[in-house]
């Protein structure tokens, strides 16, 4: 029996550094290709079939409420849960669980750009390792110190952790995109009922237990005017020529 697909899309972010441009516009509304960030984000959940989507709000929230009103491509529902107090991944997953009931569910960081083939994460999540509760997005970062950098064993199963170090040892870099089905927000609840940082107090109790999945595809997290100027590029180069960039 194939599971019903929902996604939590994180856009509650303040994004600092990226004003002035963010003084008025939040994070995940930001133009990239003429669209918003969150747009791109939709459209792709739109090929997977996505049922429902839940988008978090804190910042500018009457901006991102608007854009979701407007909202009329495909048939995703949307479902908006407002943060007075920014609860952190790990916390706005604990506090949304109930929405993942029977159902594989996606966590994504609304301000990462992504030209990823979503199908083949939720393929190779479905054929993880016995064990395994959620699977990872990854990627190959030029810039591994500014990354949390994951470290593999020959099955893909994550073995160790650097988060934003110096020197990492390699520079294959987690992308912040998760898959998981009810056993991950089973274990959560137990474990870390009170988690707020997923990187920190979630990912490393994890250890042995998170599959990956790596994209060759363009992923960019938007933090930086200099990383928006990439991800606009990129955008600026697949519509002059799709084929240009990296398969899968």
């Amino acid at each position: 029996m194939i599971k019903p697909l929902r996604a939590l899309l994180l856009a509650a972010g303040f994004g600092t550094r990226l004003r002035p441009l963010t003084l008025h516009t939040p994070k995940c509304l930001v133009p990239i290709g003429g669209q918003p960030l969150l747009a791109h984000w939709l459209q792709q959940l739109e090929l997977i079939g996505i049922e429902e989507a839940l988008v978090n709000t804190h910042y500018l929230a009457d901006r991102v409420e608007d854009f979701l009103g407007s909202w009329q491509q495909g048939s995703i529902g949307l479902i908006r849960s407002h943060e007075h107090n920014l609860l952190g991944t790990a916390g706005s997953l604990l506090a949304n669980r109930a929405f993942f009931a029977g159902c594989t569910g996606l966590l994504i960081h609304a301000d990462n750009f992504s030209q990823a083939d979503l199908g083949q994460l939720l393929a190779a999540h479905n054929n993880r390792p016995t064990g395994c509760l959620l699977t990872m997005l990854t990627f190959t970062t030029s810039r591994p110190s500014s990354c949390g950098i994951v470290e593999i064993d020959s099955d893909g199963v994550v073995v160790a952790f650097h988060e934003k170090v110096v020197d990492p040892p390699g520079n294959r870099a987690n992308g912040a995109l998760y898959v998981f089905d009810q056993p991950f927000l089973d274990w959560l609840l137990i474990n870390h009922p009170n988690a707020s940082d997923f990187s920190t107090e979630v990912l490393l109790h994890c250890l042995g237990r998170i599959y990956t999945w790596h994209t060759n595809s363009p992923y960019v997290d938007i933090g930086t005017p200099e990383s928006l100027a990439e991800a606009e590029a990129i955008c600026n180069e697949l519509a002059l020529n799709p084929n240009s960039l990296n398969p899968q």
